[in-house]
């Protein structure tokens, strides 16, 4: 019976220790979030991709609970204008924040 008592406590304590570790803060993302950002940033730059007058190498994309940052150097304010548009189209995508700068 004492052997049942320790395993159950240690049982619940690891369950709670995923439960707390899993959760997220201001400054950190759960495992879940952490997921749906990267399937975000992949989407982002496919769609990048796709689009003929952008670069992907040019365009850096980062993803943090649905905002995406995209930096680097583009050739033109058009292409600027053209990424954060293409950014935004994207499911998932709540906010997107332009740190590209011209070459």
């Amino acid at each position: 019976m004492k052997n049942l008592k320790i395993v159950s406590t240690l049982i619940t304590a690891l369950m709670l220790t995923a439960v707390v570790g899993c959760a997220s803060t201001p400054k950190q993302e759960s495992t879940g979030q952490y997921v749906d950002d990267s399937v975000i940033t992949t989407s982002v730059k496919a769609a990048i991709l796709k689009e003929p007058s952008l670069k992907v190498a040019e365009i850096n994309v980062e993803t943090f609970k649905g905002a995406v940052q995209l930096s680097g150097f583009v050739r033109s304010e058009d292409n600027i204008v053209t990424a954060v548009n293409v950014a935004r189209g994207v499911d998932g995508v709540k906010s997107v924040k332009n740190d590209m700068r011209l070459k």
